[in-house]
């Protein structure tokens, strides 16, 4: 698959490469697991001369060995002798920087805190020692994780403040979608569509995998995560063993029982809930694979709080493959096929329900976007979409068949909704279903136009108005002009 999007993300890359000719510039580049950040660098630097390394949970003496070749073959930088300490190439490497310029990209930086936690203390002494007369680009890369974030945005953390870039990788969006399944299959369908978001969720690595075998359909996407050589099988207990070592069997069941709800968890304040809320909110805000839904303005002190897991794949892996592994282990994976598509209609209501509400984001005329439910749960309404500049919003009913939604209804839930929190918002009312997964962006332009009319019935109202003011204005004087007497006309 050909590059795609990022170009934001390259120019401030391509813009840091220019500086650190004048001096160093330190890059980070965070994100998911398979989002693209190694392919992003290359592109973006494709020109350059650099030198990347892969950092893994080996010992400090053998990843000095590996990155005292690299050096050698990717920059022609020559250490004399065996280097143990990682400290002492990175002294190396900042000497040679005084005299030249070049890029160093150390992939999966936060693997140094497991090798040896003093590495970061050493490297960030001689940084700051060598920093102002160095030409050296230091790009690191990091998937997100709690050490990550310790390291470089808290204050006590060893990198805080020393970066002059951090940048943020997310999965492409659903407007990159639609141009990559538009480039290699035109005439595909809706539910291909959603069937690609729900397993991809947007990350390039799986996207790619699909696009390069040619699985353009919802039936030949599915074939192919359910293929006794799929890289989709063991992918979610990569992801979490990877990301939780030790602890991975405990968030696995945590997730699996996120999942197994089908729609969302809800946190009912059970005492079993109240023991998942740690691994709760480490995976909301530390790892963000989980999202906590509220009802937009709630005023609840302890409102009804429901959880879902955030990310598509992940969300798609924890249903339908992972609680089977031991389909997996027997080669049995038509079972898991089969499971997929007894639930599959259902299980992906709730993912058109997301794709609506990424799509209301990423339209860029919403500021604030959610869902709303009654405390006793007798109204809920899919999405709420509203821009909080110019007070204007969307309510939708989202169902997969059209024909299974009510505007009646829902009028009937826009009027249960609290007056305080939302009567000063001109709110429309719509009908979204597979058919219309470009809806919104009719939508925007429907608004666009609603938007001109009503500005051109103020200015027309304001010229009336100017009228009546200049008629006050001048009619009495032209009054007293004409019972003036003859002879003072």
């Amino acid at each position: 698959m050909r590059f795609y999007d990022r170009e934001y993300e390259i120019s401030i890359l391509q813009k840091n490469e220019l500086q650190s000719r004048r001096s160093a510039v330190f890059t980070v580049l965070m994100g998911r697991k398979r989002v693209g950040k190694t392919t992003l660098i290359k592109t973006a630097l494709n020109d350059c001369e650099y030198a990347y390394f892969l950092i893994s949970n080996d010992s400090e003496e053998a990843l000095c060995l590996q990155f005292k070749q690299t050096l050698e073959e990717q920059l022609g930088i020559h250490v004399d002798g065996a280097v143990n300490q990682f400290c002492d190439l990175f002294e190396v490497i900042m000497k040679e920087s005084l005299n030249r310029h070049f890029t160093i990209i150390l992939d999966e930086f936060q693997t140094l805190q497991k090798v040896n936690p003093a590495i970061f203390r050493t490297t960030k002494k001689l940084w700051g020692r060598y920093q102002n007369g160095s030409h050296l680009h230091l790009i690191t890369l990091c998937s997100i994780q709690p050490p990550t974030r310790h390291i470089f945005e808290d204050t006590n953390g060893q990198f805080y403040g020393r970066p002059s870039t951090i940048l943020i990788l997310k999965p492409f969006t659903i407007k990159v979608l639609r141009r990559i399944f538009h480039d290699y299959f035109h005439d595909y369908q809706n539910e291909d569509l959603l069937c690609l978001f729900m397993i991809t969720g947007g990350v390039p690595k799986y996207v790619e995998l699909l696009m390069d075998a040619g699985c353009y359909t919802k039936e030949k996407m599915l074939s192919f995560v359910c293929n006794q050589d799929s890289y989709f099988i063991n992918e979610g207990n990569d992801i979490v063993s990877q990301l939780f070592g030790d602890k991975s069997v405990t968030y696995f069941s945590v997730l699996h029982l996120i999942a197994s709800s089908l729609d969302t968890f809800h946190d009912n304040g059970t005492m079993m809930q109240k023991k998942l809320s740690v691994y709760l909110d480490e995976l909301e805000k530390n790892y963000q694979l989980v999202s906590c839904q509220k009802p937009l303005f709630t005023k609840a002190k302890n409102p009804v709080t429901a959880y879902e897991i955030s990310d598509q794949f992940l969300r798609f892996w924890f249903y339908f493959i992972g609680p089977y592994q031991s389909y997996v282990e027997q080669g049995e994976l038509t079972l898991i096929r089969e499971k997929i598509d007894e639930y599959y209609n259902s299980f992906t209501g709730r993912t058109l329900e997301q794709y609506f509400r990424a799509l209301a984001m990423e339209s860029g005329h919403y500021t604030l976007v959610g869902g709303w439910w009654s405390s006793k749960g007798k109204y809920e309404i899919d999405m709420i979409a509203l821009n909080e500049s110019n007070h204007s919003g969307l309510v939708a009913e989202i169902k997969r068949n059209r024909h299974n939604i009510s505007l009646t209804k829902l009028k009937e839930k826009v009027n249960a909704l609290p007056h305080k929190s939302f009567d000063d918002y001109r709110l429309t009312l719509r009908a979204l279903s597979i058919n219309d997964m470009d809806g919104l962006y009719y939508d925007i332009w429907n608004r666009w136009f609603d938007s001109v009319i009503r500005f051109l019935h103020r200015f027309f109202c304001h010229l009336v108005r100017m009228k009546g003011l200049l008629s006050v204005i001048f009619v009495p004087r032209l009054l007293r002009q004409n019972d003036m007497p003859e002879h003072q006309l």
